[in-house]
């Protein structure tokens, strides 16, 4: 007679290494990898192509800091090592996360895969390929990568689950 999961483990979300954590991660680490080195091999540094006009354009930059070229003039080292930490707290909170099942499962690994993807480039690189220009006219918002949209759409995720999402009671 076998014995009933305890409800701790009944309740526990798919963790780090799930078959879904694992997949969303190394899909976002694949996809923001190959997107770089096919940016990076094609697109002349600073000069745009317009994918949709007015709006989204192809650009390649060399990002040495963090989010929307903050800390540009911060040692390499130290963003390695905070991008490190960061990594490692999502790890840690999604490991043991109870609520919110394979939906805050999805926004633990794509902030993950996202921050890994962009940890490869500033070890490999010493800085992170950006690619991506979202701008109005003439109007330049930022300049991003997959990575980057990865580290975007998993806290929206996580915002909903735990904030947002409907009949939850605050």
């Amino acid at each position: 007679m076998s014995e009933a999961p305890s409800a701790t483990a009944a309740a526990r979300i798919p963790g780090p290494l799930s078959a879904l954590g694992l997949t969303i991660m190394a899909l976002t680490i694949v996809i923001d990898q190959v997107s770089k080195w096919i940016a990076d091999a094609n697109l002349l540094y600073q000069q745009g192509i317009e994918l949709i006009p007015n709006f989204l354009a192809l650009y390649r930059v060399n990002n040495t800091g963090i989010a929307f070229s903050l800390g540009n003039s911060a040692d390499s080292l130290i963003l390695i090592g905070l991008t490190s930490i960061v990594t490692l707290v999502v790890l840690y909170v999604w490991r043991g996360s109870t609520e919110g099942g394979r939906l805050a499962a999805s926004g633990f690994a794509l902030i993950t895969g996202g921050a890994i993807g962009n940890l490869i480039d500033r070890v490999w690189h010493g800085h992170v390929i950006d690619f991506l220009f979202l701008h109005w006219g003439e109007r330049g918002f930022f300049v991003f990568n997959l990575a980057d949209v990865a580290l975007t759409i998993g806290p929206l995720l996580l915002a909903w689950v735990y904030l947002l999402q409907p009949g939850k009671k605050g």
